[in-house]
C-alpha cells in the first residue's frame, strides 16, 4: 500500500516538474519572440459611441456592396441595362447616355449646332488628307429609335440587337451629339479613312464612342464609324489615355 502511494506521489511530482518545464519553455518562447506575437487592446480605449459608429459604418459598407452586386447581377441578366437612371445626366459637364443612363423623350429636336459645325470641320480635314467621310446618320427622335430597335429585335432577337442597337431613351443619337460617318462596316477601322478618323477625331472634339477591346465597358460592339462630340479638351484627354467615356467619367 505504501509502495503504491510512493509511486503515485512520484508520478504527480514528475507531472508537476514536466508542466513546469513546459511552462518555462513557453514563457521563454514568447519572451524572445515578441516580434511574432502582438495583442491589440486598443479597443479598450474606444468609447461606446465610437464602437457603435464603426459597427454601423461596416454594416452600411456591407449593404452597399451587396446592393452593387445585386445591380450588377440584374444588369448581366438584361444585357447590361439593369436599373435605369433617368436623365439627362451630366458628369464633368458631359452628357452621358448609355444602357444605365437614359434620356427623356424629346430631349433634343435635331443635330446640335456646335457638334454639327465640328463635324463639318472634321470632314474638311479628312478631305484635305485625301479621304471622304460622309455623314450617314445623325439625330434620331425617340420614336425613330423605337422603330429602329424593334426592327432589329424582330430580325435578330433582343439579345443580339442589344449588342449593336440602343433601346429607346438610351441611344446617343437622341442627344444630337452623335454621328455615324464613313461606312457602317466592322472593317472600316482598318481602312485608310477609318484609321485617319481614329487618329484625328479628337482634334475636332470627337471620340470613337465604342472602341475595339472595350466592349465589356461600353456594353456595345466595336463601331469605328460612331463618333460622339465632347469637345476638344475632353476628347484629347480620352484619346491620349485610351479611355472610353465611361472610364473618363468614372462610371465604368
Amino acid at each position: 500500500m505504501k509502495k503504491k502511494k510512493r509511486r503515485l506521489k512520484r508520478k504527480l511530482f514528475l507531472l508537476i516538474i514536466f508542466l513546469l518545464v513546459i511552462g518555462v519553455l513557453i514563457g521563454c518562447y514568447f519572451f524572445f519572440k515578441t516580434d511574432r506575437v502582438s495583442f491589440d487592446f486598443s479597443f479598450l480605449s474606444q468609447s461606446l459611441e465610437d464602437t457603435e459608429e464603426k459597427i454601423a459604418s461596416e454594416e452600411t459598407k456591407q449593404k452597399e456592396e451587396e446592393e452593387k452586386k445585386k445591380l450588377e447581377e440584374e444588369a448581366a441578366k438584361d444585357n447590361g441595362y439593369g436599373v435605369e437612371i433617368p436623365g439627362p445626366t451630366y458628369i464633368k459637364g458631359i452628357l452621358i447616355v448609355n444602357k444605365t443612363y437614359a434620356l427623356p423623350d424629346g430631349y433634343a429636336t435635331g443635330n446640335d449646332p456646335t457638334a454639327l459645325s465640328a463635324l463639318r470641320e472634321l470632314q474638311a480635314g479628312a478631305s484635305s488628307a485625301g479621304y471622304s467621310i460622309p455623314l450617314l446618320s445623325g439625330f434620331r427622335s425617340h420614336q425613330k429609335q423605337t422603330e429602329l430597335y424593334n426592327r432589329y429585335v424582330a430580325r435578330d432577337g433582343k439579345d443580339a440587337a442589344d449588342t449593336y442597337s440602343a433601346r429607346p431613351g438610351h441611344s446617343e443619337h437622341e442627344t444630337g451629339l452623335t454621328f455615324d460617318i464613313g461606312a457602317v462596316d466592322d472593317n472600316y477601322g482598318e481602312t485608310p479613312a477609318g484609321k485617319w478618323l481614329a487618329s484625328h477625331a479628337h482634334e475636332y472634339g470627337f471620340i470613337i464612342r465604342y472602341p475595339k477591346g472595350k466592349e465589356d465597358i461600353t456594353k456595345y460592339q466595336y463601331e469605328p464609324w460612331h463618333v460622339r462630340y465632347v469637345g476638344v479638351e475632353h476628347a484629347t484627354n480620352m484619346y491620349e489615355n485610351d479611355l472610353t467615356l465611361e472610364e473618363y467619367l468614372g462610371i465604368a
